[in-house]
């Protein structure tokens, strides 16, 4: 069994990759503390939840036990005890049971070495906010370094929690794997990258920087992101042979087979005899406002009416959009819009967005039959939340391809120096 922990969690998209590639894994604990993306992470992998287990439970009682877990509704600052109170029963319950199935730490800061269980592999896709180019329209200019108190730096925590695990004497994870923009790797931010992968090093981790692009991996989506394995090396034998490995399998060279590929077509729900599809997409559907028109002009046209692409893939899916810049535009026939608010075009659905993440249709398809009303016209994942989920993931498809790679070396490599070890062990012994 390969067990696994998620910190930054998000809508598991590395527990997905390893269940479609057939790893025999288990996800030992997650760390999430933003209450959409624990449910939506809950649902995806676990299925609908039995809050008849929580049925002992008051308002009282489970606000009580809410309270114990800093969460946030909107993954920037922690829910107020007034917010925690403000909410209904079956939202109350329904958070409890999505930390209490996936054993969700929830908060990065306060995770010790007591609270970790062993672990194979532990992945950090710690936020991206202050890293991105996107982050200087906004003045977030303090990127990772260690001491700028943003959330780009609770890259930091991990390290603490290695350390941790270290003077605690219990067993580093074999593999981690950090995800995130390839801004960091610019020269802004790369003194305080390389103090990272150079603590890594001093653990005895070896390190393989890649930036992959989701379109050599079949997906319709210029999605540039920069991944690093780090495999613990228990010798120079087992570095010099991760080394070679990594030198002759390097992922940025890989193309998948062109069978393999699929047009965007495949991801864009343009049927609108569908209902549900014609549903999601009126919702999708802005008010054609004069500042919109910006949107309009400027965007990426992706398709047209219901059956004509425009282009062969998406630009990255974002965190929104009803912005500029964003990943494309669906052009409506003037004469065949869906709804009299915007005849020129609508954006990407939710749907779609988690579609170009690697995620299909029966997941998504899951989350809405597992929506629930929060309030008045309230709902637990609202559109702007499904979207924000989506930009927030890692695609699926390039995740198989590292995982596949780290299970490999796992084989190939790290096991078979077990195996000698033990040998050597025994051959002292007698």
């Amino acid at each position: 069994m390969f067990k696994v922990i998620e910190t930054f969690s998000g809508i598991g998209s590395q527990s997905q990759a390893l269940k479609n590639i057939g790893v025999n894994y288990s996800i030992e604990a997650t760390v999430e503390w933003e209450i959409a993306a624990l449910y939506a992470y809950d649902i995806i992998h676990n299925g609908p939840q039995n809050i008849k287990d929580y049925r002992h439970h008051t308002k009282q009682s489970i606000i009580e036990e809410i309270s114990k877990y800093n969460i946030s509704n909107d993954g920037k600052a922690p829910i107020t005890s007034r917010g925690i109170s403000a909410m209904n029963v079956a939202h109350l319950k329904a958070i409890l049971a999505a930390i209490d199935r996936n054993n969700n730490l929830v908060d990065i800061t306060q995770v010790t070495a007591e609270d970790i269980p062993q672990a194979d592999l532990l992945t950090y896709s710690f936020p991206c906010q202050d890293l991105s180019v996107s982050g200087n329209w906004h003045k977030n200019q303090g990127g990772i370094d260690r001491d700028a108190n943003n959330r780009s730096t609770l890259l930091w925590q991990i390290e603490r929690i290695l350390i941790d695990l270290e003077n605690s004497n219990k067993p580093l994870p074999k593999f981690l794997l950090m995800e995130n923009v390839s801004n960091i790797l610019s020269a802004k931010h790369i003194k305080n990258f390389e103090e990272w992968c150079s603590f890594l090093e001093s653990l005895g981790y070896v390190n393989q920087i890649y930036t992959l692009d989701a379109r050599n991996f079949g997906v319709p989506q210029s999605r540039i992101r920069t991944y690093m394995i780090s495999v613990l090396a228990t010798n120079h034998q087992v570095v010099n042979e991760l080394e070679d490995y990594f030198f002759i399998n390097n992922l940025e060279n890989y193309q998948v087979e062109s069978s393999q590929r699929k047009s965007l077509e495949d991801y864009l729900c343009l049927d609108y005899s569908n209902e549900l599809y014609r549903k999601e997409a009126i919702e999708s559907t802005p008010q054609f406002t004069e500042s919109r028109e910006k949107i309009y002009t400027l965007n990426k046209p992706l398709a047209k009416g219901r059956n004509e692409i425009l282009s062969d893939f998406a630009r990255t899916v974002t965190t929104k959009q009803d912005r500029h810049p964003n990943s494309g535009i669906i052009l409506y026939d003037e004469n065949n819009a869906l709804t009299s608010i915007n005849t020129k075009y609508r954006n990407l659905t939710p749907r779609e967005c988690f579609l170009l993440m690697g995620f299909d249709e029966n997941s998504f398809d899951l989350l809405m039959s597992n929506n629930f009303s929060t309030g008045i016209n309230k709902q637990m994942l609202t559109t702007s939340k499904l979207v924000k989920l989506a930009g927030n993931s890692i695609v699926v498809q390039v995740l198989e391809v590292i995982f596949q790679q780290m299970m490999d070396i796992n084989e190939r490599i790290l096991k078979k120096h077990d195996r000698l070890m033990e040998e050597s062990e025994e051959i002292v012994k007698l």
